[in-house]
């Protein structure tokens, strides 16, 4: 059975470390509509810093749950405001759900995700429709439980989730922002994507690429 290991989270870091820096320009140019500009940034750096803690510790025998909380201490070091407290804890909260183990079985790596949006979701106290990345983590969690309850494939529940995660972002557009920066615009935030929500939609995507091809399949 394959499983899910320590060192494959320091290899999935680097993964999204390197989608994040792929996706700098353009959350900064979403984040300059709204925001302050600083998205693209906070992301690329966050997640490069995590990925960094995590490469340095690999081989000392943690557990995936010290793996995280590693991995979210290093990414609150490296990014303030509202970003790094949310990721953080959303971190924190998929460590405790994977448990004290150094692997855990693959077709339980959906629980991540799930984990993940319910950290963001109590650290942020908001809901989906606010116009934050809640919009894209919430549907993906929806169709991550969804996938678990009914025995999908590990594979395809990831892609699902993915792809819910990019129609949430999308449907951001059509939403006036009611937390963060954008919501001192008012209406003029209608019409905008969020950029928090295209960044997680972008995060939910490199993690289904990187499990396909850990399990030798395609994106």
């Amino acid at each position: 059975m394959p499983t899910f290991s320590r060192h494959d989270l320091t290899d999935l870091f680097r993964t999204l470390a390197d989608r994040m820096v792929r996706e700098q320009a353009w959350l900064a140019e979403l984040d300059g509509e709204i925001g302050d500009g600083d998205h693209g940034v906070a992301m690329a750096g966050g997640f490069a810093a995590a990925a960094g803690a995590l490469f340095q510790a690999d081989g000392t025998d943690q557990t995936l749950d010290q793996g995280f909380a590693l991995a979210a201490s290093a990414l609150l070091n490296a990014v303030g405001a509202t970003t790094g407290p949310l990721y953080a804890s959303a971190l924190r909260q998929a460590g405790q759900v994977l448990g004290p183990d150094d692997s855990i079985a693959f077709h339980r790596l959906p629980e991540l995700i799930t984990a993940m949006a319910e950290g963001i979701e109590a650290r942020g106290h908001g809901k989906p429709g606010d116009k934050t990345m809640l919009d894209a983590w919430a549907p993906a969690a929806h169709a991550a439980r969804a996938g678990m309850q009914t025995g999908q494939p590990t594979g395809a529940i990831l892609r699902r989730a993915a792809t819910a995660a990019a129609e949430g972002a999308e449907a951001t557009r059509a939403m006036m922002a009611s937390k963060g920066r954008a919501a001192r615009l008012g209406p003029r935030s209608i019409g905008h994507l969020d950029p928090g929500a295209v960044s997680a939609a972008a995060l939910l995507d490199a993690l289904a690429v990187w499990a396909a091809a850990r399990m030798g399949g395609p994106g």
